[in-house]
């Protein structure tokens, strides 16, 4: 096969406790939104509404090495850049099971988006744009049973800015999968930002973030 332009390198986050060098090769970011409920109320929203979705380009993720703080561009169009620690869930063998987990940031012009939604337009100019998914090292599922109770937060410039726990999903892992798997059919290299619970706010250039989500490997970025 040839090309007639040379192709960009594949996505791919690296894979902890495993051999040297070891990656996970990204097909697509799926996120969901509103799925916490506190978070929901903050941005004018009650109750259990069903899932909805959006997606981010591969190309999206800035890879965040363990005990390393990457870099992130402050994006252009924007003056409300938005933090959003979310668990990422990665699909495995089949597109059916989980092969493991990792801190990720939803990064959002939030400005951008409230005027899309006040039009009734897509999102992506608010969510899909260059560097807007931050994501530390993949966790194999199966060193991590509590999953589904563990502590998520962020912190900015040392400061806790969300605090919440999994177990708040108003959408489980589980149910989460259930309803992207009735809208596409999930591939090996998925990617799914689950969403975020309350403390949204905004950055600027010089911030430092710092995410967690208990018994997975941290992130730390830095605004630039």
């Amino acid at each position: 096969m040839s090309f007639v332009v040379t192709p960009s390198a594949p996505a791919a986050v690296p894979v902890a406790g495993t051999a040297p060098g070891a990656r996970f090769p990204v097909h697509r970011i799926y996120c969901v939104g509103r799925n916490y409920a506190e978070h929901a109320k903050e941005m004018g929203f009650t109750g259990r509404e069903p899932p909805f979705f959006f997606l981010k380009p591969a190309d999206a993720l800035v890879l965040v090495a363990a005990g390393e703080t990457a870099t992130m561009p402050y994006p252009s169009l924007t003056s409300n850049l938005h933090h959003e620690i979310e668990l990422v869930v990665a699909i495995g063998t089949g597109g059916k099971h989980i092969f493991g987990y990792a801190v990720g940031l939803d990064m959002t012009r939030r400005d951008l988006q409230g005027e899309m939604k006040k039009q009734g337009r897509p999102w992506c100019i608010g969510k899909a744009f260059d560097h807007s998914a931050p994501i530390g090292p993949i966790t194999p599922a199966d060193k991590l049973p509590k999953i589904n109770d563990a502590a998520i937060h962020l912190d900015v410039n040392g400061t806790q800015r969300q605090h919440s726990n999994i177990g708040k999903l108003i959408w489980n892992i589980a149910e989460t999968i259930e309803h992207l798997s009735a809208a596409w059919e999930l591939q090996p290299g998925d990617l799914i930002y689950t969403g975020t619970p309350e403390g949204v706010a905004a950055v600027v250039a010089g911030d430092t973030l710092t995410g967690s989500v208990e018994g997975l490997q941290g992130i730390s970025v830095k605004i630039v």
